[in-house]
């Protein structure tokens, strides 16, 4: 048996290595296109007449809620977990690329060939705002599945390594994918069209496709190399076992935990761009010439980048601290009260210039990074291997509830409440918003967040988890 374990594949660090970066390279790009259009929030609202699609910020709320449509109401991440228990995660992820490739391209045709504007076709939504956001729901359940296939990838190649700092490198690349559409998303749409971001992500999301592919190859001999361990962890699993998870309060504090945190930063980043121009007044473009062209990208959109930019650096050195020195309920605990701290900066009338607010987002990636790191890894010592797929995905639908109804709250607050009149930008007038009540609301979640991440440690302490011990192999 010994001689067995040493000669599997994912025992090759080179290899496990290789596999985690194909599948951090696919996610990558669903990361780019949930984020597309999410700094675009105050071009979507340019008038029709000025070139803009006349989106009010409760259309964008809408679009954003959409999100979990099919996830939360059809169910579709509860029955993607037990699929992809049942079935493995080659079979899951291809069929999730699909439905990711499938949506982009439906959000795509939404924003280039329908005609913005009109009137209400169904829940208040004009015809391209709906299509747009059913593109996004489909897009959104082959993202989520895909999210919790990739998560089980890691734990099937990890297990006995260097687990946590490994889903810390692959939430640092799906990070990248969000910086990159904050960077050049608005670029894009300013130098050539709104939809040219959502085509851009079409192209990229069909190679990463293609890459998961690949990956699939490496799995299939890592699996032909241990037919004892794939028959004990996929093939017995059987839906009752679900009891098992719905009963173990260790899972409910994650899953609260991850809705109540996400909830203050997902959200909070779909609208972090206008709340850099609202708030302060960062109006300013860098200019640059590629390819021929001329490129315009907002400040504001780079500022908000500074997020995903410090998991892409902090989650993977997070992680490795969970790994060499556990802690992991301690750590969540300190990204929460980071959390609250950002939320309450951003709603407090100080210092309203650019450098104070990109001191702000630096803050909340060092935050973003430390939740994330000991969250999802601490999982896999709570649930077993062969329920963990329906654990990730219950967590998923869990968190996709805060993801869908949370932009959507924020949106219908700002129309109601925090309008502060008009203002001409750049010679086109503007919605002023007012962000103070919005950055309260999120300071509740990130308030929540740190009671329930407290309540983790001391159930750890009773159960023996193992959350905050230091690992015996190091």
């Amino acid at each position: 048996m010994t001689q067995k374990v040493q000669t599997l594949l994912s025992d090759s660090k080179a290899a496990r290595w290789l596999a985690l970066f194909i599948v951090s390279f696919t996610m990558m790009w669903g990361y780019f296109l949930t984020d597309a259009i999410s700094p675009l929030m105050d071009m979507l609202g340019v008038s029709i007449e000025n070139g803009g699609m006349g989106w009010s910020a409760s259309d964008f709320g809408a679009f954003n809620w959409s999100y979990m449509w099919f996830n939360v109401f059809l169910c579709m991440l509860i029955f993607g977990g037990i699929i992809l228990d049942k079935m493995g995660v080659r079979f899951t992820g291809l069929v999730s690329c699909l439905f990711m490739v499938a949506g982009a391209g439906i959000k795509y045709y939404s924003v280039e060939y329908i005609a913005p504007g009109g009137e209400a076709v169904m829940l208040g939504l004009n015809h391209q705002v709906l299509v747009a956001c059913l593109g996004y729901s489909v897009f959104a359940v082959g993202c989520e599945n895909c999210g919790i296939t990739v998560s089980k990838v890691i734990v099937k190649w990890f297990t006995g390594h260097e687990l946590a700092m490994a889903m810390g490198v692959q939430v640092a690349v799906a990070r990248l994918g969000t910086a990159l559409a904050f960077l050049i998303s608005p670029g894009l749409a300013k130098s050539f069209s709104m939809s040219t971001p959502l085509f851009v992500a079409l192209i990229l999301l069909t190679v990463g496709f293609l890459s998961f592919m690949v990956f699939c190859v490496m799995d299939s001999k890592l699996d032909k190399q241990l037919p004892a361990v794939e028959s004990s962890s996929e093939d017995q699993f059987k839906v009752s076992d679900l009891k098992y998870i719905l009963t173990n309060k260790g899972f409910w504090l994650i899953a609260l935990l991850c809705l109540c945190f996400y909830s203050a930063v997902f959200p909070f980043m779909k609208y972090a761009t206008s709340l850099m121009i609202n708030k302060y007044n960062v109006i300013q473009e860098v200019k640059f010439s590629a390819f021929g062209s001329d490129f315009r990208m907002p400040l504001a959109g780079l500022l908000v980048m500074l997020i995903p930019l410090g998991n892409l650096i902090m989650t993977p050195i997070f992680g490795r601290v969970y790994d060499k020195q556990g802690k992991g309920a301690t750590i969540m605990m300190i990204g929460s009260v980071l959390l609250i701290l950002v939320h309450i900066l951003f709603a407090l009338p100080i210092l309203n210039y650019w450098w104070f607010a990109a001191a702000i987002m630096v803050l909340l990636g060092v935050a973003f990074s430390l939740v994330p790191s000991a969250m999802w890894p601490s999982m896999p010592k709570i649930i077993p291997l062969k329920l963990l797929g329906s654990s990730y995905a219950l967590t998923f639908w869990i968190q996709n509830i805060g993801l869908g109804f949370i932009p959507l709250l924020i949106g219908i607050v700002l129309d109601r409440f925090c309008i502060d009149g008009t203002i001409v930008r750049n010679g086109v007038e503007e919605t002023q918003y007012n962000y103070t009540l919005p950055m309260c609301i999120f300071a509740v979640f990130g308030v929540i967040a740190l009671i329930l991440a407290y309540l983790l440690k001391v159930e750890d302490k009773k159960k023996h988890y193992g959350l905050e011990n230091k690992p015996s192999n190091n």
